[in-house]
Order: C-alpha cells, then sequence, then structure tokens
C-alpha cells in the first residue's frame, strides 16, 4: 500500500508563507492523483488543491485560488504545496492524499492519507 509521508507546518504570522512536502514510499506515484485536503477544529474536511496523474492538471477552490501553488516532482515521488499571503482562517491540519482516479476534489475518491502537519497562522 501506498505511505505519504508530509513534512513542513508550523506558525506564521497572517501575510506569511509556508510550504508543505509530501513523499510516496511506492513506485506508483505516477499513477496516482494528488491533492491537499485540509480540516479545520469543528469543520469538515475540505479539498484545498489537487494535481493530476497526467500532465499536471491543478484545480484550487475559490478559498485559496491564487494564494496556494500545488507541485509535484515525480522523480522524488513527492508533491508540494506552497502557501502565500496566509490567514488565520487558514489554519488546519493539512493532509497529503492520492486517488486512483486522474483527479478528484470529493475525500471520499482518495484512497490514501498522510498524517499532517498542523499550519497556524496569528493574526
Amino acid at each position: 500500500q501506498l505511505q505519504l509521508v508530509e513534512s513542513g507546518g508550523g506558525l506564521v504570522q497572517a501575510g506569511g508563507s509556508l510550504s508543505l512536502s509530501c513523499a510516496a514510499s511506492e513506485g506508483t506515484f505516477t499513477t496516482k492523483g494528488m491533492g491537499w485536503f485540509r480540516q479545520a477544529p469543528g469543520k469538515e474536511r475540505e479539498i484545498t488543491a489537487a494535481i493530476s496523474r497526467e500532465y499536471g492538471t491543478t484545480y484550487y477552490p475559490d478559498s485559496v485560488k491564487g494564494r496556494f501553488t500545488i507541485s509535484r516532482d515525480n522523480a522524488k515521488s513527492t508533491i508540494y504545496l506552497q502557501m502565500n499571503s496566509l490567514q488565520p482562517e487558514d489554519t488546519a491540519v493539512y493532509y497529503c492524499a492520492a486517488t486512483n482516479y486522474n483527479n478528484a476534489i470529493d475525500p471520499n475518491y482518495y484512497n490514501y492519507w498522510g498524517q499532517g502537519p498542523q499550519v497556524t497562522v496569528s493574526s
């Protein structure tokens, strides 16, 4: 089974930036659509960014459009999330995820999940 190991996160002041990374342990990385989801206290898990398994097509919800960037490095079996202009509303646990579909925005379509990390944005 695919294992996803995340790194990054931390505490940042509003307006600042953070980067997250997610490394896959299996050689099937290029067959997976990848995504970042976040879950704030008391909230449902929501799509943050997604990138297709082919062509690198990306998706962002309006809440992060223009501020967050997802990318993938197939040689390193790693995806990244660059987060700029962070706001307190972005505070959440950020999960890396993989799907057997080309891409998806519904978390129910994702088969593999990382463990975090926490991102906290202060006012």
